[in-house]
């Protein structure tokens, strides 16, 4: 008897976070999109300075991922308004959006496109949030490439309302560490993180160390001030659903900074 009430409480609790992860209730916000060279979106560095957040590397974005094709999110990347941002904490995250209620502007029938979030959509409080300022603080917007724009409404429109929700990511592959730093400085960027694609945690081991509780620096760059070069590293991530995925000896004790290692996948 028992057992079968430990089997019912799991089938519970499986059903509970399936329905939370699969069936989010959609949110209203907007969405613009933005020129584009390569199908991914640009930062505007100029808005950035005049919202005075934490300056990071523009060519980046406010993720870290750099470019966004080869970070295998390309056209289907966005950046967020402060509201949604976070912080930094959401980058990662995947959002499904439809344009709505626009008869003039939104495709025929709302069709939906999946898009993760790899950047920052600054405010702009010079602007009226009804014209212009559409990443103003409260404001949910969408600053959408170009031609993920193209998948949900006309072009011509300059900005559209939308409705958003929280969906699982799908990833191809596993999870990518790009090591950076220095001998006194060590920093590593997560991507291509499956499921809800939020890392709250990250932990790092050395041969030489027990597992070393990381900070985030910014975006999904996770830093450590530990000295960790000429050990094979193993990596513990955790996302925002409590999941926590384990990948032991991503890298090998010859590990150079600029390099990408892939480990599992959630």
């Amino acid at each position: 008897m028992g057992a079968l009430k430990a089997i019912l409480l799991y089938l519970i609790i499986h059903q509970t976070w399936k329905i939370t992860a699969d069936d989010e209730e959609w949110k209203s916000a907007t969405a613009t999109y933005v020129k584009e060279t390569s199908g991914s979106i640009i930062v505007d560095s100029v808005l950035i300075a005049k919202s005075k957040l934490p300056l990071f590397n523009v060519a980046e974005g406010a993720c870290g991922y750099g470019d966004l094709h080869r970070a295998t999110y390309g056209k289907y990347s966005a950046g967020l308004s402060s509201m949604l941002f976070n912080r930094g904490s959401t980058c990662g995250a995947c959002f499904e959006v439809r344009c709505v209620d626009h008869i003039l502007w939104c495709l025929q029938g709302s069709p939906s496109v999946i898009l993760t979030a790899t950047d920052f959509c600054p405010p702009n409080y010079g602007l009226s949030s009804d014209y212009g300022g559409w990443c103003n603080f409260p404001k949910e917007h969408f600053e959408m490439s170009e031609a993920a724009f193209a998948e949900i409404a006309e072009k011509k429109a300059d900005v559209v309302p939308v409705q958003h929700r929280r969906v699982k990511c799908d990833r191809r592959g596993g999870l990518r560490f790009t090591m950076s730093g220095n001998f006194h400085f060590y920093q590593v960027l997560i991507s291509n993180v499956g499921l809800d694609g939020e890392v709250i945690a990250v932990k790092v081991k050395g041969s030489r160390t027990a597992w070393i509780p990381m900070a985030r620096n910014w975006g999904q760059n996770w830093q450590s001030n530990i000295n960790l070069i000429g050990q094979p590293l193993s990596f513990e991530v955790t996302t925002s659903s409590r999941r926590t995925l384990t990948s032991y000896n991503v890298a090998p004790a010859n590990w150079q900074f600029g390099q990408i290692f892939e480990g599992k996948q959630f």
